[in-house]
């Protein structure tokens, strides 16, 4: 610990600033033997390693922290394991990128240091404050029960557009669980972006639970480093579990573009969401922020629990937004988790992977989010693959030739003429992700499954097929989406299950539209523009490498026209 006189010096250095004294990390952390996990196994065989999704050489990683631009440059922090491929010794890596494809790393910016984070430096935010300094809010576990606490980290250098030195205030932790609060100390984490209020009041949420209810728990600030807890949280729901990783941030109503965190107004939405511990998956509402109860409150007709709105209804957690203010937009970035075993994921060396950053705007109707891979990654893109309009009729099955089928990006879109002998939708089938396990790839209906059979081996032993089914409801047309994994192996001890969400999409009057980014191990696939999107993760035995084969198809009894088709084969992008 630092004696009084460079304790002063350390406050002074930091007064300038934000008023704040610090503890600068040192260049090596102690690693603590009980989080000690076990050591990778190299492997040379690597033919589920990704070529242009965000991931590092080796180890585990889990939620990105505190995504933000800084003088043009965009940073990525993320929970990492320095020691191996399973969860542990958990710190904050850090790389950034001026296109946000291609990254280059740097040193762990938050490690564990001292008594407010030694057993581990946990989820955080980034808030840009408005003088353009950014400062970083995380959460600290401080002894071997997991008691979490807030706390806060600013740049050593602001004239580094890189950030790559960080310094914690000595003060930590700001926000703490006690007898008086009534938190719960191994359920306070993943604290998000701030928000400065009208009042010139900065604001941020907690994830929490109180027994089954989970929690939105609400701070207040006047000067960032002192925080007081509000007498009511931001937001709770019922038997909802565990909220982490909390997000809340305003969308535009006029138009695609994001708007700063701070904003309100009347041309603005409210988006809360959370991830439910209990069963590893999100879900969002829109509504609207009473900034004078400061009290959010959703639309009419959302449903706050599981089976509500998703980002994403495949593999997809711990997901966090930015606001982009170079390009005005609002960025998603989530982790995509392994399906894999455990001794797998060791004997490969890793586990964990990022999604593609996705643009994300509030669709026209005001009802949900809309979500479109950055434009930046289209100049990955190389020989593109073009088919022409045609008819697939029922039980067929065309081979996109001339494409790297394990690592492409893909666009096809459906027209539908005759609805009349669809499915008839029975009302009874509320959980799309069941309905669409019932009815896998290989169930016929008139009016589906037809779509995509990626990462597939040549004689169909293996594929991961993405597809839509068409219903006749009682007053409109229902599309099923789902993405099928129960062939996507022939390793019976990786997760296969299938995923399944309703798309909101009149199958009448428009096209039915598929993009799949295709990348090793991953499908991560957009229905209907971005309204839909799952992601699977996967790790067939025969369709790796140039064995992999791309195809459409449609297996149900009616034709259906393939409008349009266009595939690229997809270059690696830069990272490490």
């Amino acid at each position: 610990m630092a004696n009084h006189s460079s304790f002063s010096s350390l406050f002074l250095l930091f007064s300038l600033f934000l008023g704040y004294g610090v503890l600068q990390l040192q260049a090596s952390h102690h690693v603590f033997q009980h989080l000690q996990t076990t050591s990778p196994a190299s492997s040379s065989h690597q033919p589920y390693r990704t070529g242009y999704h965000f991931q590092p050489p080796k180890n585990w990683i889990n939620d990105p922290n505190a995504p933000m631009i800084y003088k043009g440059i965009y940073h990525l922090f993320y929970q990492y394991n320095p020691k191996g491929a399973v969860w542990g010794n958990i710190v904050w890596a850090h790389s950034t990128s001026t296109d946000l494809i291609n990254w280059t790393p740097h040193e762990h910016a938050i490690y564990p240091s001292q008594p407010f984070d030694q057993y581990g430096c946990w989820s955080g935010s980034a808030t840009i404050l408005p003088s353009g300094k950014p400062v970083i809010l995380y959460t600290g576990i401080i002894d071997g029960k997991n008691t979490q606490v807030q706390n806060l980290a600013v740049p050593k250098n602001l004239s580094d557009p890189y950030l790559r030195e960080w310094i914690k205030y000595p003060k930590n932790p700001l926000m703490a669980s006690n007898v008086e609060n009534q938190i719960n100390g191994s359920s306070f984490r993943d604290p998000t972006t701030a928000w400065l209020g009208h009042d010139n009041i900065w604001r941020v949420i907690i994830g929490s639970k109180y027994h089954r209810k989970g929690l939105a728990i609400l701070y207040r600030s006047r000067d960032f480093k002192k925080w007081i807890k509000a007498k009511h949280p931001l937001h709770s729901g019922k038997n909802t579990g565990m909220w982490e990783c909390p997000d809340f941030f305003p969308v535009s109503t006029a138009g695609q573009n994001g708007v700063d965190t701070s904003i309100v107004g009347p041309y603005v939405k409210h988006v809360l969401k959370a991830s439910l511990d209990d069963t590893k998956h999100e879900y969002y509402t829109v509504g609207t922020y009473n900034t004078i109860l400061d009290r959010y409150i959703p639309d009419k007709g959302s449903v706050e629990s599981d089976s509500g709105l998703r980002y994403d209804y495949g593999k997809f957690y711990a997901s966090k937004t930015f606001f982009d203010n170079k390009t005005g937009r609002r960025i998603l970035w989530g982790w995509i988790n392994e399906s894999s075993s455990v001794e797998d994921d060791i004997k490969k060396g890793w586990a964990g992977v990022q999604a593609i950053p996705r643009k994300i705007w509030l669709e026209k109707s005001g009802k949900h989010l809309v979500q479109w891979p950055i434009v930046e990654l289209e100049k990955l893109r190389v020989k593109q693959v073009k088919l022409p309009s045609k008819i697939l009729e029922g039980g067929s099955v065309i081979e996109v030739s001339g494409v790297t089928a394990v690592q492409a990006d893909v666009e096809i879109s459906f027209e539908i003429s005759d609805f009349k002998k669809a499915e008839v939708f029975d009302p009874s089938w509320t959980d799309p992700q069941q309905l669409c396990i019932q009815k896998g790839a290989s169930v016929k209906s008139a009016l589906g499954p037809f779509g995509l059979l990626a990462l597939a081996s040549k004689d169909l032993k293996e594929y991961t097929a993405v597809f839509f089914r068409i219903f006749k409801g009682q007053d409109k047309h229902v599309v099923l989406m789902c993405s099928d994994q129960s062939r996507s192996s022939l390793n019976e001890d990786n997760d296969k299950v299938t995923y399944g969400a309703f798309l909101n999409v009149d199958p009448v009057h428009e096209k039915l539209s598929l993009r799949s980014l295709i990348d090793h191990s991953i499908v991560e696939s957009f229905g209907g523009g971005g309204k839909t999107c799952i992601t699977a993760r996967v790790y067939p035995t025969l369709a790796i490498e140039e064995k992999a084969h791309l195809y459409a198809f449609n297996y149900g009894t009616e034709n259906v026209k393939m409008s349009s088709l266009s595939a690229w084969s997809m270059k690696k992008a830069h990272i490490y």
